[in-house]
C-alpha cells in the first residue's frame, strides 16, 4: 500500500511540475510575441509585396501571432488602408514601392485598394510599381495603373488578354455513380442547382455570369484608359491582339514605363528621393510598418468618446453545429453575430453600426434570423450595410435589416431566390454498392427526408410549396427595405446575380461606396463629426484564446494539415453534411475569395 501511495504522489508531483513548466514557457512565449514599435529613419520607403488574395481584413489570431507571425502580417484591404494613411502623413516616408505578381483578390476589394492608392498620391508622395519573375496578371496591373511609374523585368509574364469564368457541372458524374439530383428552386436565375441538374449552363446562368465579367472588364479598361489616355475602345482593341512578346508590346503602347530589373528600380527611387549615398535603399516592409503608431506617423489622435462599430460578417451563413472538428468560426452563425451586435448596442459610446457583409449566402433559416437581429438593432441605433466582395442570396437577405445599403461597383449581389438541394442515392447504394434499405414508419410523411428513395409527386409538391413560401418571404423582406412592391421586387429577383452598379440601377441598393463611405453615412445618421472605430469581432489576448477556447484551438491544430485555401470549403461541406433534415438554401453556386 505504501508503494502505491508513494507512486501516486510521484505522479501527481510530476504532473504539477510539468504544468508549472508549461505555464512558465507559455508566459515567456506570450511576452516575447509582443514586438516594440520600429524606428523609421528619414527617407525610408514603404515596401509592399502583393501576391495572391487580398482579404478585407486579417482576423486577429493570437496563436498565429505567436507561432506564425508572418500570417498576421498578410496584406489586407483594411491593413493597407491604415498603412497608406500613416505613410501619407509620415515625414520620414517619401513614397511607396509596390512589388506585385499574380494577384487573385476580388474586384470589389481591388477597387477599394485602387481608390486608396489614388488618395495616397494626393499627398504628393510617389508610388512606384514593379513585378518579378512571376509577372503581372490583369488584377495586379489594374492596381499598377494608380502608380506614377510601372516597371517590369525584360523577361517575365504580362497578362493583358481579358477575363474568363469557368463553370463546372457534375450531372454526368452523378449519373455514372447512380445519384439522382432532386432539386427545386424559386427564381429562374437561381443557378445554385444547375451544376448538379445540367451538363451545361442555361441561358440565364450565362447571362448573369457574362454581365459580371463585363463589369469587371469595364472597371479594368476604364483604369487603363485613364492612365494611358487611350479610349476604352482602343484599350479593348489592344486586349484583342495576339499575346506575342507582350512586354515589348506593353512598353510600345504606354502600358509599362520601362523594362528594368529590381536593382535598377532601387536606383530610380534613390534618385527620386535625392539619396546619392552608397548605402542600400532604406525600406520598411508592410508588417513592420503595421506596428508604427498613428502618433509616430504624425496622424492626430481624436479625443472624442464617440464611436462607430464595424462588424465584419464573412463566410457562408450556417446554423451552429455542435462538436464539429472543423468548427473554427469561419462562417456566419446567428449566435456569434448576435453577440457582436448586442455588444455594440450595449456600448453607449457607439452611436451607429456598420455591418460589412462578405457572404455568398447559406441557410435560409439562419439568414432570416440574422435579418431579424439587424432589423431590431436598426430600431435602436443607425445601421448601415456595407457590401464587400459578395453579398448575395442570404448575404443580401441579412442586409435588408439595415437602414442604408451600400455596394461597391463590382460587389456580386442580389440572387434573391431560394433552392432546395437533395439527392436520391438509391441506385448508388443498391445497384453500385450493394446496400439495401427497408424503411418502417409511423406516419405518412415521417420519411420525407429519406435520401434512399425517389420523391413521390406528393412529396415534390410539399417541397415546392415550402420553397415558394420561403421565396415569397424573401420578396416581402426586400420589398419592405427597398420601398418597392412585391411585384416590383419579383421582376428583378428570380435568383439573378447583379454587379453593384447593376443593383443600384434596379433599386436593390441605396448607393455605390466602400466601407469609408459607409462610415461617413453612419456618422451623418448619428449626427457626429468626430469618431473612433470599434471593430468586431474583438481581439482576444493569448490567454483568453487558450483558456477560453482551448477545445476549438485543439481541433484547429488537429486538422492543421488542411491547406488554408481549402479549410473554409472543408468547413462548409462538413457543416452541410451535419444538417438534420433538408435546409432551404439561399446560396451562390461558386465561391468568391475575400
Amino acid at each position: 500500500m505504501q508503494f502505491f501511495k508513494t507512486f501516486l504522489a510521484s505522479v501527481l508531483g510530476t504532473l504539477i511540475a510539468l504544468l508549472i513548466i508549461f505555464l512558465i514557457f507559455f508566459g515567456i512565449l506570450a511576452s516575447s510575441s509582443s514586438q516594440p514599435e520600429p524606428y523609421i529613419r528619414s527617407n525610408t520607403v514603404l515596401k509592399v509585396n502583393l501576391s495572391g488574395s487580398i482579404p478585407m481584413r486579417v482576423a486577429y489570431d493570437p496563436f498565429q501571432e505567436l507561432f506564425n507571425p508572418q500570417m498576421m502580417n498578410r496584406v489586407s484591404v483594411t491593413g493597407l488602408k491604415e498603412n497608406l494613411k500613416k505613410a501619407a502623413a509620415d515625414d520620414k516616408i517619401p513614397g511607396i514601392w509596390i512589388e506585385a505578381n499574380n494577384v487573385t483578390a476580388t474586384w470589389a476589394n481591388l477597387e477599394t485598394v485602387y481608390q486608396d492608392l489614388r488618395e495616397f498620391k494626393e499627398s504628393g508622395k510617389f508610388i512606384y510599381f514593379s513585378t518579378d519573375d512571376i509577372g503581372m496578371n490583369e488584377k495586379a496591373y489594374f492596381l499598377a495603373t494608380a502608380a506614377d511609374s510601372i516597371f517590369s523585368p525584360p523577361e517575365t509574364l504580362f497578362q493583358f488578354s481579358g477575363f474568363t469564368a469557368q463553370l463546372t457541372f457534375y450531372r454526368e458524374l452523378l449519373d455514372k455513380i447512380g445519384v439522382e439530383p432532386e432539386m427545386l428552386r424559386a427564381g429562374r436565375y437561381k443557378s445554385v442547382v444547375e451544376p448538379y441538374l445540367n451538363e451545361s449552363s442555361s441561358p440565364e446562368y450565362r447571362e448573369q455570369i457574362n454581365d459580371i465579367l463585363q463589369s469587371f472588364s469595364g472597371t479594368f479598361v476604364d483604369a487603363v484608359s485613364q492612365r494611358t489616355g487611350k479610349s476604352p475602345d482602343e484599350i479593348n482593341d489592344l486586349m484583342n491582339t495576339p499575346p506575342i512578346n507582350r512586354l515589348q508590346f506593353a512598353v510600345e503602347n504606354g502600358l509599362i514605363d520601362s523594362l528594368i530589373y529590381s536593382d535598377q528600380v532601387v536606383d530610380i527611387i534613390k534618385e527620386r528621393i535625392g539619396d546619392d549615398s552608397e548605402e542600400d535603399l532604406k525600406t520598411v516592409d508592410f508588417g513592420r510598418y503595421n506596428r508604427v503608431s498613428n502618433s509616430s506617423a504624425g496622424l492626430e489622435s481624436s479625443e472624442t468618446t464617440d464611436k462607430i462599430a464595424v462588424i465584419y460578417a464573412s463566410g457562408t451563413i450556417l446554423p451552429e453545429i455542435a462538436e464539429s472538428p472543423f468548427d473554427n468560426n469561419t462562417g456566419i452563425t446567428a449566435g456569434n453575430f448576435k453577440k457582436q451586435l448586442d455588444d455594440a448596442l450595449e456600448d453607449d459610446d457607439i452611436k451607429s453600426i456598420v455591418i460589412h457583409i462578405n457572404s455568398p449566402g447559406g441557410a435560409a433559416t439562419t439568414s432570416d434570423i440574422l435579418w431579424h437581429h439587424i432589423k431590431q438593432a436598426s430600431g435602436k441605433k443607425p445601421v448601415i450595410a456595407s457590401m464587400g466582395s459578395v453579398a448575395a442570396s442570404g448575404g443580401y437577405y441579412m442586409a435588408m435589416g439595415a437602414d442604408t445599403v451600400l455596394a461597391n461597383n463590382n460587389t456580386i449581389t442580389g440572387s434573391i431566390g431560394v433552392a432546395n438541394m437533395l439527392f436520391n442515392v438509391q441506385e448508388l447504394m443498391e445497384e453500385k454498392i450493394g446496400i439495401n434499405y427497408e424503411t418502417l414508419k409511423t406516419h405518412e410523411y415521417a420519411d420525407l427526408f429519406d435520401l434512399t428513395t425517389p420523391l413521390t409527386d406528393d412529396e415534390q409538391a410539399i417541397f415546392e410549396a415550402n420553397i415558394e413560401q420561403s421565396y415569397n418571404t424573401f420578396l416581402s423582406v426586400v420589398a419592405e427595405n427597398r420601398r418597392m412592391s412585391v411585384e416590383q421586387v419579383d421582376a428583378v429577383a428570380q435568383g439573378r446575380v447583379y454587379s453593384g452598379q447593376q443593383a443600384l440601377e434596379v433599386g436593390l441598393v441605396d448607393a455605390i461606396g466602400d466601407i469609408d463611405d459607409a462610415l461617413r453615412i453612419a456618422a451623418e445618421m448619428a449626427e457626429i463629426e468626430d469618431y473612433k472605430i470599434e471593430t468586431y469581432p474583438k481581439k482576444q489576448d493569448l490567454f483568453e484564446a487558450f483558456f477560453g477556447g482551448a477545445n476549438a484551438q485543439v481541433k484547429s491544430w488537429m486538422f492543421g494539415w488542411i491547406p488554408r485555401d481549402i479549410q473554409s470549403d472543408v468547413n462548409d461541406v462538413n457543416n452541410l453534411l451535419n444538417q438534420k433534415g433538408i435546409q432551404h438554401w439561399t446560396l451562390l453556386p461558386y465561391k468568391i475569395d475575400s
